[in-house]
Formats: C-alpha cells, sequence, structure tokens
C-alpha cells in the first residue's frame, strides 16, 4: 500500500503513530508518577487526532500550519490537566480542549471587531467552562457558568454570542466518505412552498426552450412589466406581431410544462 506524504509544520503526517486506549493509559500513568518525558511522546502520539480536527476547519481558509500549531497547544493542554480518574478516553476528553483553542485562535485574528470588555466576560465563561467540563464531564448551562465568574446570565449570554464566529453557507456538517452536506443544503425559505419551486425550476427550463426573441419578448413582458406596444417599438416590429409572438410562446410553455 502506497502512502500519500502530507507534511505540516515538518511532520510527515503519514508516519504518525495511533496508541490504543490500554497504551494511552499506561503513558497517562507514567506520566502522573513523575516521568515528564514521556509527555513529548503522548504528544506525538496524538497529532493525528488534531490533524483530524484541523481538517474540520479547511472551509474556514486559514493556514493549515497555523491551525496544526494552535491545535497542538489545545492537545498540550489537555494531556496536562487529563485525570485518570475520569474513566474516560483520553480523545473524548481532548477533542473539546483543541477544538475550543482552534476556535479561539479564529475569534482573536477574526475581521469582525469585539469590544475588550464583550471578550473579556467571553473568556472567563470559556474559561469556567472548560474547568466545568474537566470537573463534571458535561457542558455547564448559561447560568451555571454565570454562576461561576459572578456575572449576569443576560450578560455572560451576550458576550458569548458577539464573539461567534459567522458560519460559512460551505461549512460541512455531515459526510459518511461520499459528499459532504453543507449548511447551504439545509436552509429553507418558508415564504416559498415546495410546489412553488418546482413550478419554477419547471417553468425556466420550458422558457431555455424558446427561441431567443421569444425569451426576450416574456422577460420584457413579465418580468420588466413593460406593454406589448413598447416591446414592439424596441423591436421595431408591430403589437399584433408582439401579441402573436407572445401567445405561441406561452403555449408552447404550456404543452411542455404538461408534458413534464
Amino acid at each position: 500500500m502506497v502512502r500519500t506524504k502530507v507534511e505540516l509544520c515538518g511532520v510527515d503526517t503519514a508516519s504518525l503513530p495511533v496508541l490504543k486506549h490500554e497504551e494511552m493509559r499506561e503513558l497517562f500513568v507514567r506520566l502522573q508518577s513523575g516521568e515528564t518525558w514521556v509527555r513529548d511522546e503522548l504528544v506525538f502520539c496524538n497529532l493525528r487526532l488534531v490533524l483530524s480536527i484541523v481538517g474540520r476547519f479547511s472551509y474556514r481558509g486559514e493556514q493549515a500550519d497555523d491551525l496544526f500549531q494552535v491545535g497542538c497547544i489545545g492537545l498540550l493542554k489537555a494531556i496536562d490537566h487529563f485525570d485518570l480518574k475520569h474513566n474516560v478516553r483520553f480523545s473524548t476528553y481532548a477533542v473539546p480542549m483543541i477544538i475550543g483553542e482552534i476556535r479561539r485562535h479564529l475569534r482573536d485574528h477574526h475581521a469582525l471587531r469585539v469590544s475588550r470588555s464583550l471578550r473579556d466576560i467571553a473568556y472567563k465563561a470559556m474559561q469556567a467552562k472548560e474547568k466545568f467540563i474537566s470537573e463534571n464531564l458535561y457542558e455547564p448551562t448559561i447560568e451555571q457558568l454565570a454562576e461561576a465568574i459572578e456575572m449576569k446570565k443576560e450578560d455572560v449570554l451576550y458576550a458569548l454570542d458577539a464573539i461567534q464566529d459567522p458560519l460559512s453557507l460551505q461549512e460541512p456538517i455531515y459526510s459518511d466518505g461520499g459528499d459532504a452536506v453543507y449548511i447551504m443544503d439545509q436552509l429553507r425559505d418558508d415564504d416559498v412552498s415546495e410546489d412553488q419551486w418546482v413550478a419554477y425550476v419547471s417553468v425556466k427550463e420550458s422558457m431555455q426552450k424558446l427561441d431567443e426573441r421569444q425569451q426576450m419578448i416574456l422577460s420584457k413582458r413579465f418580468y420588466y412589466g413593460e406593454t406589448q406596444t413598447e416591446i414592439a417599438k424596441s423591436l421595431g416590429i408591430s403589437q399584433a406581431q408582439i401579441s402573436r409572438l407572445e401567445k405561441n410562446a406561452i403555449e408552447t410553455m404550456q404543452k411542455d410544462y404538461k408534458t413534464n
């Protein structure tokens, strides 16, 4: 099997190892027993995890090397704060911290400016959130965050909302190995029903089968609201000819619509 070599920050990602749960746990036992050099091995053996998370943010247009380095900072924090007493897989604990670090980086380098006071409240809330998750293994409510940093829940909610990244319509939300599903695919217009949309597509396809002059006449009549007399004048033909051409074009589209 031929491996594809992809380098990020000088690391050949195709050669990165993956440890089993038992091997990972053994390294953490040694690390927390005082063998600090094991920390480097834990980092190296979890770079694939960082790489997989970085891929989720590829739509943002950021340099992969930059996001990889930021993700590694999140990995280091996860390694330093992981407690074997939680009895969960390290990856389960690390993923939210790596994602959080990348999102924090993207927020700090975003073109939209947020006031310093709002950022301070938001960062205090995020730090409280990380601590809460570390201790309780589930996400806190806004009320619990507000209580932890001694702020009104409305202020916390507003601050967190202010630093959220605008969502891209091209952001993937699901992929099963084939074509991804994007946010754009999940949007709908409640003012336009499915039947209306199908009718619109059918009319558009039928109109494309008309000749250029018929298309022009129908566009001027029903899109731009011009009268037959105005169209006749602009095309240099009689109003009677415009009327006949319009009638023939509509009849052609009606026949085509009924056969579809």
